[in-house]
């Protein structure tokens, strides 16, 4: 049965509360891998970052990646999350290809952070988020099918690589909700520097847990696995789309079987993978060959006085210290080096706004296009020279886009191609008297009423000009010329 979402609020279902739960899968920038130590580079040669370890040859014994127990226990401080004291690796039995022990050392009934919460603002109203564990686990491989005629390949470069894995409670009440609360969990978990947060290459992943219950009751009604959703986006619409089909079901008279379910992003559906496992379906027991975790309080200690201000914080602070509005904080905050780089900025250049606006229409555009960044000194000697005049806007996008081009100042750039602005009324009048010598049917309608031709006669000007004219100089100067008659 395929059911196409259309509903543009699928929060307002009469009769039904929609109750979703996140479970956020990320991957921890360490070097090497949660128990072992080969490399955790992604886009190596497949099945070249592997080991007895990692590959679960008999006889080998792991050993924990403590950069990556202090990892998640950043995050869990960052998230309101108590670190518990004592906490213990468990396996995690189900067979998989890509799964070359037959189990998955993760932890189960004693986790290392639990009882955490996030905030979350959405349409201008807040609601808080409770988070019921954050805790370790071994990555698994990766099965390639594609290209492979006849054939399905196993790469184990990613068998062991550390990942957080993020319980929430089931507090989430829409699909943008749920999006709101995985866009911030990613930008705290970028702000650490834990996780990279790239969705694409799988660094950052997401399984949602979504039912439909009767409005007033407290009994959750019975819940699906969307599994594996790989960006923002499609994480609203496997949702939106879930929750039209439950709900078709429902007022069928039908029942929701538990089960989990995959995405399919090309057909805009969500399609059966296999009935939902229950805990006791993994036949969780103590990890034999790894002790417990025993966290020193002090340890924790140490790690809350190294955890850096938080994009909540720094959003709130923009708005208070540069006066920005809260869109172009939200925008500027989002992502640690954004922030950074405007704060670099803002120390040698105090109009913020203007500051702010262009990092947000051309620097961080070429930042995400190119990838490439100009120095904080270069960008702000570019604004000045706007500024006192000595280019116009126009011009100054040219001068950006070569300097992130060629590393150049904007000063060499100005004077190398001779960008100069004209401001000379007199060259300027000049300008204006052969543009409107040129366009004697324009003049004539503009004199007769057609105002609109103004903006015209401006275009004319600065394209005549190489677009170094002065904007103001040249408005002004029109305005008079045309008046005259």
């Amino acid at each position: 049965m395929e059911i196409h979402a259309k509903r543009s609020d699928p929060a307002g279902l009469a009769g039904y509360e929609i109750v979703i739960g996140l479970e956020i899968h990320a991957q921890l920038l360490t070097r090497s891998k949660m128990f072992c130590g080969c490399s955790t580079r992604f886009g190596a040669i497949p099945n070249t970052q592997t080991c007895p370890i990692c590959t679960g040859m008999p006889g080998v014994l792991p050993v924990i990646n403590r950069r990556a127990v202090e990892m998640a226990i950043r995050a869990g401080l960052a998230t309101h999350c108590q670190i518990a004291p004592y906490s213990r690796f468990a396996r995690k039995n189900y067979f998989y290809p890509d799964l070359p022990k037959g189990y998955q050392i993760s932890q189960y009934e004693l986790p290392l952070c639990e009882r955490g919460y996030l905030d979350v603002t959405l349409n201008g109203g807040h609601r808080r988020i409770g988070i019921t564990r954050i805790h370790l686990e071994e990555d698994a491989g990766k099965n390639l099918h594609e290209g492979i005629a006849g054939a399905s390949h196993v790469d184990l470069n990613r068998a062991g690589v550390p990942l957080l894995e993020i319980v929430s409670e089931p507090d989430i009440r829409s699909p943008e909700e749920a999006v709101a609360y995985l866009k911030k969990f990613r930008d705290i978990l970028m702000y650490l520097e834990v996780c990279d947060g790239n969705m694409e290459e799988g660094s950052l992943r997401c399984d949602a847990n979504i039912s439909l219950r009767l409005a007033g009751r407290k009994e959750f009604g019975t819940k699906t696995e969307l599994k594996n959703i790989n960006s923002f986006r499609f994480v609203q619409k496997a949702l939106e789309y879930e929750i039209e089909r439950q709900e078709k079901v429902l007022r069928g008279g039908g029942q929701i079987v538990q089960e989990t379910r995959l995405w399919d992003p090309e057909r805009g559906v969500t399609v059966l993978m296999r009935s939902k496992e229950e805990a006791h379906d993994y036949r969780y027991f103590p990890e034999p060959d790894l002790v417990p975790l025993q966290i020193p309080v002090e340890w924790v200690e140490e790690i809350r006085k190294t955890l850096p201000e938080l994009p909540e914080a720094k959003r709130e602070r923009f708005i208070r210290e540069y006066g920005l509005p809260e869109y172009d904080a939200e925008v500027l905050t989002a992502e640690k080096r954004t922030a950074d780089y405007f704060e670099r900025c803002a120390g040698k250049y105090n109009n913020y706004k203007n500051l702010a606006n262009w990092i947000l229409t051309e620097s961080l555009r070429e930042l995400k296009v190119e990838g490439k960044e100009v120095s904080p000194e270069h960008f702000v000697s570019l604004l000045t020279l706007m500024d006192q005049g000595i280019i116009n806007r126009n011009t100054g996008k040219k001068v950006f886009e070569e300097m992130c081009r060629t590393g150049k100042s904007p000063e060499k750039i100005i004077e190398e191609q001779g960008l100069t602005q004209v401001s000379d009324e007199q060259k300027i009048e000049q300008l204006i008297n052969e543009v409107l010598t040129a366009n004697p049917n324009e003049l004539n309608a503009y004199r007769q009423g057609k105002e609109k031709l103004f903006g015209f006669f401006v275009g004319q000007v600065m394209k005549l000009s190489g677009g170094k004219a002065n904007p103001g100089k040249v408005n002004e100067l029109l305005k008079k010329k045309l008046t005259v008659r």
